[in-house]
C-alpha cells in the first residue's frame, strides 16, 4: 500500500522504473506535470472562489490523475476529497477552502521538489 503520510508525498519510483535511466524521459515528464498541474490547481483555487462547483470538481478530477504517477498519493487522496465535497449537492463552502488550503500547501512543497529533481536530471543530460 503506497504511503499516504503528508510527510511524504513524492515517490518517483514508478516514474524511474518507466523512465529506464533516461534523465531525458524524467525531465520532460517533470517539466509537463509542472505546465500543466498548476493551472488546474489555479482553476480549481477561481472556481472556489465564484462557487463554481460543478468546475472545480472537473478540473479536481483532472489532477488527481496526475498525482499518481508522481507518487503523490496524500495530494491525491486531498484532491479526491475536494472532488467529492465540490460534487455534494450542497457543498459547503468553508470546508472546501479549507480542503483546497491544504492541497495547495501540500502541493507547493510537491512542485518545489519536482523543479529540484528536474534541475539535477536536467543537469545530466
Amino acid at each position: 500500500m503506497p504511503d499516504t503520510s503528508p510527510e511524504k508525498d513524492i515517490d518517483l519510483s514508478t516514474l524511474y522504473d518507466i523512465a529506464d535511466g533516461s534523465n531525458e524521459f524524467i525531465v520532460e515528464s517533470i517539466t509537463m506535470f509542472l505546465d500543466q498541474v498548476p493551472d488546474l490547481l489555479q482553476d480549481i483555487g477561481n472556481a472556489i472562489v465564484g462557487s463554481e462547483w460543478p468546475t472545480a470538481a472537473a478540473a479536481a478530477h483532472k489532477v488527481k490523475a496526475n498525482l499518481g504517477f508522481f507518487g503523490m498519493f496524500y495530494s491525491q487522496t486531498l484532491v479526491q476529497e475536494l472532488e467529492i465535497l465540490c460534487k455534494s449537492a450542497s457543498p459547503n463552502p468553508a470546508e472546501i477552502t479549507t480542503k483546497f488550503n491544504q492541497l495547495n500547501d501540500m502541493m507547493a512543497d510537491n512542485l518545489a521538489a519536482l523543479e529540484l529533481v528536474k534541475t539535477e536530471k536536467a543537469a545530466n543530460l
